[in-house]
């Protein structure tokens, strides 16, 4: 089966738990890029209007990427991971969803977090697309496991 570790990082945790989950289960790794880099003010949450605050109250917000081609077609299984916002997946998840094909993918969300649980963001991602096979999710604060 071929797989994929598809992920976003902001601040480069994230994207160390892809390389080790993508090494644990052989799979290509590719990163989901914002077209506009976030930077330390963008990410402050506990500021209400900086960017990724602006973003997460805006349930349309779709975060353009840096990369809009691609073809995924050979993959069978996709993991996608994510740091954890406002307890859900950050909107530039849904701009990946929704701008390449995922149909007929096995996807297995992953993330990391500094206090919130995984749960939101899957069942929150399982209703806005339930064309898509969302099979659950893990959070991987420690070390990378296998999850699924």
């Amino acid at each position: 089966m071929s797989k994929l570790v598809a992920y976003f990082s902001a601040s480069g945790v994230t994207e160390a738990k892809a390389k080790e989950l993508a090494a644990l289960v052989g799979a290509d790794l590719y990163e989901i890029k914002p077209a506009e880099v976030y930077t330390d003010a963008d990410l402050n949450w506990q500021n209400r209007n900086s960017r990724s605050s602006v973003e997460m109250r805006d349930k349309n917000s779709r975060p353009a990427l840096a990369v809009t081609t691609g073809d995924f077609s050979k993959y069978e299984k996709i993991y996608i991971g994510f740091p954890i916002w406002w307890y859900t997946a950050p909107t530039i998840i849904n701009t990946f969803l929704e701008t390449f094909d995922f149909k007929g993918k096995k996807i297995v969300l992953f993330a990391t977090s500094g206090g919130s649980g995984i749960d939101r963001a899957v069942k929150d991602l399982s209703a806005q697309y339930p064309h898509l096979d969302i099979g659950g999710g893990k959070l991987m604060n420690g070390k990378a496991t296998d999850i699924a």
